[in-house]
C-alpha cells in the first residue's frame, strides 16, 4: 500500500516550479530605495523673429507674444535667446519684456537647436521639462512572489509619481534649486509662524493673524 505522503511531494514541487518563473522576471530590488524614480524629459521650442539694432521689427513683438500665449508659458519654463550675429541689447530687452509678462527672466544658457539663425533675426528658445515615472506600468507587481522579502516592482510608485506631478520645476529633480547662499530665517519660518498664529478651527474656523472677518450683526 502506498503511503499518502508520497503524493504530496510531487504536488509541492509542481507548485514551486510554477512560481519560480514569476520570481525571475525583471530586476530584483534587494534594497530599501525605490527603483521607480522620476524621469525628467526636456523639450525645446524655437521661434525666429526679425530684429535689428533698434529692437524687434514692427509687429514681431505681437507675433512673439502670440507664440508664448499658445505655449502657455509659465513657471518651470526657460526662455533663452540665440543671437550669434549680436543684434544688440535693444532686441534682447524686447524679448525680456515679453518673458516678464509671464514672470520669467531670460536664461543665461541657450540650448543648441541645430539649425542656423538667418541674418537679421534672432531665435527665442523655450525649454520645458516634464517629470513622470514610466516604470510604474508593470503588470507583474501584484503577482510576483517575495520569498526573500524584497521590495516589489511597484515600491515607491505612489510617492514618486505624486512628487513628479506636484513639483513646480521638474528640472530641480536633476540639479536642485540654486541659491545665493543667503538664508532668511524669517522666510523659512513663515509657514510655521502662520500656523501658530491661526485660531483653532473649533473657534469658528482658521483665521490668520492680521485678518478679521465678521458675520451677522454685532
Amino acid at each position: 500500500m502506498t503511503h499518502p505522503s508520497s503524493f504530496r511531494r510531487p504536488l509541492l514541487l509542481v507548485a514551486l516550479a510554477a512560481a519560480l518563473p514569476l520570481g525571475g522576471c525583471g530586476a530584483v530590488n534587494r534594497g530599501v530605495e525605490s527603483v521607480n524614480q522620476p524621469v525628467v524629459t526636456r523639450t525645446d521650442y524655437a521661434f525666429d523673429v526679425q530684429a535689428g539694432p533698434g529692437g524687434l521689427a514692427a509687429g514681431e513683438a505681437q507675433r512673439l507674444r502670440g507664440w508664448l500665449d499658445a505655449l502657455r508659458l509659465g513657471y518651470g519654463d526657460s526662455v533663452a535667446i540665440d543671437d550669434p550675429a549680436g543684434t544688440g541689447t535693444a532686441a534682447r530687452a524686447d524679448v525680456a519684456a515679453a518673458a516678464a509678462r509671464y514672470g520669467l527672466l531670460l536664461a543665461g544658457d541657450t540650448p543648441v537647436t541645430g539649425a542656423p539663425v538667418a541674418p537679421g533675426t534672432l531665435r527665442v528658445v523655450v525649454s520645458r521639462s516634464r517629470a513622470s515615472v514610466p516604470s510604474c506600468t508593470d503588470g507583474r507587481r501584484n503577482v510576483e512572489p517575495a520569498f526573500e522579502h524584497n521590495n516589489t516592482t511597484d515600491y515607491g510608485c505612489a510617492i514618486n509619481t505624486n512628487l513628479a506631478a506636484m513639483i513646480a520645476n521638474p528640472a530641480d529633480l536633476v540639479r536642485g534649486a540654486s541659491t545665493d547662499g543667503n538664508y532668511d530665517a524669517q522666510w523659512g519660518t513663515r509657514a510655521i509662524t502662520t500656523l501658530r498664529d491661526a485660531k483653532p478651527t473649533g473657534g469658528g474656523g482658521t483665521s490668520l493673524k492680521g485678518q478679521s472677518e465678521s458675520t451677522g450683526s454685532k
